[in-house]
């Protein structure tokens, strides 16, 4: 297993397991994510934002990285941290925790960029994720509506985001 980021040639993986993920979702009942594009997905892998990881030469689960959040982290965007956002595992994959190893890797890589947190969110209150990412080491620090919205991809609109942080 190694982690790097996701090349242009990745590009039609990723957006096949964002499918899978958006068919989860809607299975259990979760705010499902909208659908990208291949140019949502090249512009984050452009600026080094997409992130893999591989096992046996194969996609195992994909992830997006930012340093700045404002319209779902509003005043607290201003603290140094890195957030991690559309973590989608290849349903072949699935169960070997790799949200444990993100965070794992996130030390490394928040900590070498002089930040002070690694934060997640996620549409909806949905109390099983909620307990998985506290299990996983994040604190929950509750769910709310965003004041803006609108200037973010439509699966933010109309419900709560759970907010979720873990200090370095």
């Amino acid at each position: 297993m190694h982690i790097e980021n996701s090349t242009i040639e990745d590009i039609p993986a990723i957006l096949q397991l964002y499918t899978h993920a958006v068919a989860y979702q809607t299975k259990v009942g979760a705010v499902p994510w909208p659908q990208f594009t291949h140019s949502d997905i090249k512009k984050e892998i452009d600026a080094g934002q997409q992130w893999k990881i591989v096992i046996d030469n194969q996609i195992a689960c994909v992830w997006m990285t930012t340093f700045d959040d404002p319209y779902i982290w509003e005043v607290k965007n201003k603290d140094p941290s890195v957030y991690i956002h559309r973590i989608a595992t290849n349903p072949k994959f699935r169960g070997q925790h790799f949200v444990k190893k993100i965070i794992t890797w996130a030390y490394t890589f928040a900590a070498s960029r002089q930040k002070e947190f690694i934060r997640m969110d996620t549409a909806g209150h949905n109390e099983k994720l909620i307990s998985y990412y506290t299990n996983c080491g994040f604190e929950f620090l509750g769910s709310a509506p965003l004041k803006n919205a609108s200037k973010l991809p439509s699966h933010y609109r109309n419900t709560k985001v759970s907010l979720f942080q873990i200090k370095l």
